[in-house]
């Protein structure tokens, strides 16, 4: 879970990042050529996140081959598949993450600044660090509405979620699943809304991303 964690967030975060000087750049051409009755927000949103959507193919399934037989999962067609499909999702929602920070700032070194708090925080509270049951309830909305969480959730469940094998430790005597039900909050019956929850955050940003081409002009004359 922690290589997994560690290497997820890495990538995220890189995606997110390098995606948001090429945008700023990019968005100086649009305004000119929206200007010119060339260019309308909306295509050119749509465009700018279907040309992101081979390269995040790619990455996960290079990423996914590499990971799933290191880590060394229970080697089944249909969880891999399931590996594939949440890492994709989670390169998406990020890169799409950057692109919707550039659409609402003026400037990619302004919306680096404000994206490093929004990653501490979805560092922080997204139960890995903290898990779901430790986390004070005051803070509970957070995680919920952090999208690590449900990369978690999903990947953990999917790959874990079903095991029947008994462990021990301090405190606890169970199944692998019981385990993730008592310390995580994880249930197996959560991984279709896991994937969901990963679709609509990615529909979400991206939609931001669009709206503020359409209703937001940082250009100065």
């Amino acid at each position: 879970m922690g290589a997994l964690y560690t290497a997820l967030l890495f990538l995220g975060l890189s995606n997110s990042n390098t995606v948001q000087p090429v945008l700023s750049v990019e968005r100086t051409v649009f305004y000119r050529e929206r200007a010119a009755g060339m260019y309308s927000p909306f295509p050119y949103a749509f465009a700018q996140g279907l040309v992101e959507i081979p390269y995040i193919l790619v990455q996960t399934i290079i990423y996914g081959v590499i990971t799933f037989f290191m880590i060394n999962f229970q080697r089944t067609i249909k969880k891999f598949f399931l590996y594939l499909v949440f890492m994709f999702l989670t390169f998406t929602y990020f890169t799409f993450y950057g692109m919707m920070a550039i659409g609402l700032t003026p400037n990619q070194y302004l919306a680096a600044v404000i994206s490093s708090v929004i990653y501490a925080l979805w560092n922080l509270l997204s139960g890995f660090i903290i898990p779901q049951p430790s986390i004070p309830v005051w803070w509970l909305w957070f995680y919920y509405i952090c999208p690590v969480t449900w990369t978690m959730r999903g990947i953990i469940i999917s790959q874990l979620g079903d095991f029947e094998d008994i462990i021990t430790g301090p405190g606890f005597e169970g199944t692998v699943k019981e385990y993730l039900k008592v310390s995580l909050g994880f249930e197996y019956n959560m991984l279709g809304s896991s994937a969901a929850v990963l679709i609509a955050f990615s529909v979400l940003f991206f939609g931001i991303f669009a709206i503020s081409l359409r209703l937001i002009n940082f250009q100065r004359r």
